[in-house]
């Protein structure tokens, strides 16, 4: 990793809250287990409430090329905008920021490398995850399921 990336990796993470620990933090949107499956669908449910993720290269939202926000499917806020959309060639849509106040992260054991996991803030939906692999000016790429969006077009 190049010391520039790290740095401004390290700095993202700083700025960005912490995924509360525990149930007793609310989030400004919540719903019982059975809502959220309801409201979602199982492929949502999967990704959005339990930190599944979709098969590469199966989202729709990796070519969409016009103006507009993408937001959280979970609550619809706007969490990212196409000025910084990019195609990585991951197989995923990724940006390489976030509306500011919009996430929160929490790291992910789950793998063998530690990773970061993006959340909504409004919400507490699970949407992907951070690597220090973009481009300029962040070199932050936020690697995220077409599932836990929804493409509003219209201005960015």
């Amino acid at each position: 990793m190049k010391r520039t990336h790290f740095f401004a990796s390290l700095a993202a993470v700083a700025v960005a809250a912490a995924v509360p620990a525990d149930a007793s933090e609310r989030y400004a949107v919540t719903h019982t287990d059975a809502q959220w499956k309801a409201m979602l669908g199982s492929a949502r449910y999967d990704i959005l409430r339990q930190n599944g993720t979709e098969p590469a290269f199966s989202s729709p939202l990796i070519g969409e090329k016009r103006p507009g926000r993408y937001h959280c499917a979970g609550c619809k806020l706007a969490v990212f905008t196409s000025k910084t959309k990019y195609d990585s060639g991951d197989g995923w849509p990724s940006f390489w920021d976030v509306l500011p106040g919009t996430t929160l992260t929490r790291a992910d054991h789950e793998l063998a490398e530690e990773r970061t996991e993006v959340h909504c803030r409004r919400c507490g939906s699970h949407l992907g995850h951070i690597f220090d692999d973009g481009p300029p000016p962040t070199h932050l790429r936020y690697c995220i399921d077409g599932l836990a969006l929804t493409f509003v077009p219209g201005a960015a």
